[in-house]
């Protein structure tokens, strides 16, 4: 849970970001970005922020925002019924990007947030500069982190079930709760 003050300000870091990669954005879809904690109230350790640009029932495009060392949890795409889950591709745009997927553990640049050692369990560590890109077959764990400027970066992928996403760590929700101040 965040406070509604808390989403804002995040929500403009956010805004501040997109603008160095020289991208144009309407006020509206500036608007538009979503702050996700993952219900563990530690949105500037753990969360993500998306830019959604479009979503149909087949394919979706978004920008993904990090702010400084802020890191994604640990996740994967499943199956959902017939779907085989979500295939990903990752492009960086913006800022170091810090990819970790399933492989030998050679992290070296990247951290785990503090006390999370056991909710995050892949660490072949990928650093991903402005125009480096990787694909994501369904259900890979995988997880990211910003460097010490933050990351922006596309994620074009096929059907989105996100509430539907797998992960590591047990107290993580999906769908982020604002307390109104």
């Amino acid at each position: 849970m965040i406070t509604r003050k808390i989403f804002t300000e995040v929500q403009q870091k956010s805004m501040a970001l997109i603008e160095n990669t020289g991208l144009t954005f309407t006020a509206e879809e500036k608007k538009k970005i979503d702050v996700a904690d993952f219900g563990l109230s530690n949105i500037y350790n753990e969360g993500v922020q998306i830019l959604t640009f479009f979503e149909t029932d087949r394919i979706a495009g978004k920008l993904l925002i990090l702010l400084p060392y802020q890191t994604e949890p640990e996740h994967w795409h499943p199956q959902v019924d017939n779907n085989p889950g979500k295939q990903e591709i990752v492009r960086a745009l913006w800022g170091e990007l810090r990819f970790y997927i399933p492989g030998v553990d050679n992290m070296k640049v990247g951290f785990v947030p503090g006390g999370k050692d056991s909710y995050y369990t892949v660490r072949k560590e990928i650093i991903m500069n402005p125009g480096d890109q990787l694909i994501l077959e369904p259900g890979t764990k995988h997880w990211f982190q910003a460097g010490s400027a933050g990351a922006v970066f596309y994620s074009f992928s096929t059907t989105v079930h996100d509430v539907t996403d797998g992960f590591s760590d047990p107290n993580i929700v999906r769908t982020t709760k604002i307390l109104e101040d």
